[in-house]
């Protein structure tokens, strides 16, 4: 397992307890030194875990068979895949073609964590870092409608006898739930556009008439953005590039000074004039509108994020690492393989791109 070089990434693929239960089932684990120190875990407690340690990333990544990471492998680690790798981590392929060029160069095994699905069809490993998104998102939203934040100068929650700052979020899933929950909490009025009817009722059971929950058409879209103070933009494509619901020439439309939210910008974003930010610099400004992207928001909290994480991936990396190849429970996580690339949804956004699909595929 190497330490995450993405700008402000500090969760950590393996817990101590995590390593214990490798190494008693006979495996090697090894360690960068320093990895887990921003999820609050030390050197010494992986190595009383019986993990070794190294400093040097690059002969973790020529030397192991299954690397552990959080986030997809940045530019400078690209030249580091091999063709004996198999890779366990949140790879979003859909939007990054850089990447899915080197892992089918490579010959890489890459298993993502966000396309894995259980015997009922759930995303199991994406649950938890949606649920903790979603939050905040909400939270960001609260933040960036202050003035000081380039905001409106809105309390989300209003004041008595002022009203509160109206939320729309567009994707009823678990980001969208959890924002709107947390949104709800804070005062704000909130609004929800779903697209499935069996999940806008849920939602409305949920909500018990706390939010307002719509049926999501493209017409909606824009009507309720028109009104909205803050837009969280919540879809999700397992695997797929998420679509573009405003348009740059929607912008123009929406409240002076109202915020986006893009929490599908790991997918390319569900707005048009979306691009990655970072904690460090989470905002910018397109046609008067803000917009927070942060590609890694559980990042923020990543002594929570890492233990919500790994408690979830664990069961799979055990599987992994005893079998050494892909198991029939993770199928649906391989995007690539064999220099092919193997889940339909990123074999859609590369139509160029050699591809080998199994029948029934997701």
């Amino acid at each position: 397992m190497v330490t995450e070089v993405k700008a402000d990434e500090r969760r950590v693929a393996l817990t101590p307890a995590g390593a214990r239960a490798l190494h008693r089932r006979g495996h090697e684990v090894v360690v960068q030194v320093g990895a887990g120190e921003g999820a609050g875990f030390t050197d010494e407690d992986y190595r009383a875990a019986g993990a070794e340690l190294s400093g040097d990333a690059g002969d973790i990544w020529r030397d192991s068979d299954l690397l552990l990471k959080v986030k997809e492998p940045v530019a400078s680690e690209h030249g580091l895949l091999h063709g004996s790798l198999i890779l366990f981590t949140y790879l979003h392929l859909a939007a990054d073609r850089a990447l899915t060029e080197a892992l089918l160069a490579a010959g890489t095994t890459a298993v993502a964590y966000e396309t894995v699905r259980d015997a009922a069809g759930r995303l199991p490993l994406l649950t938890p870092m949606s649920e903790i998104a979603g939050r905040l998102a909400a939270g960001a939203a609260a933040q960036h409608l202050q003035q000081p934040h380039g905001g409106p100068g809105l309390l989300i929650g209003g004041a008595p006898g002022v009203r509160p700052a109206r939320v729309l979020v567009i994707g009823g899933g678990v980001v969208g739930a959890e924002a709107a929950a947390v949104a709800r909490g804070m005062g704000a009025e909130v609004v929800i556009l779903e697209r499935s009817l069996e999940r806008i009722r849920d939602l409305e059971a949920r909500f018990a008439g706390g939010v307002r929950v719509a049926m999501s058409e493209e017409e909606a879209v824009l009507a309720e953005a028109r009104t909205a103070d803050v837009c969280i933009g919540a879809v999700l494509l397992p695997g797929r590039s998420a679509p573009q619901l405003l348009r740059r020439e929607d912008l123009p439309a929406l409240r002076q000074r109202a915020i986006l939210v893009d929490v599908a910008i790991d997918q390319g974003g569900c707005f048009e004039t979306s691009r990655p930010t970072t904690h460090t610099q989470p905002t910018f400004r397109e046609e008067g509108v803000l917009h927070y992207c942060v590609a890694n928001m559980p990042g923020a909290v990543p002594v929570t994020a890492t233990r919500a994480l790994t408690q979830a991936t664990l069961p799979y990396v055990l599987e992994l690492a005893d079998a050494g190849q892909i198991t029939a429970s993770l199928q649906a996580g391989a995007n690539v393989a064999s220099g092919h690339l193997t889940h339909p949804g990123v074999a859609g956004a590369f139509s160029d791109l050699p591809a080998r699909i199994a029948v029934g595929a997701v």
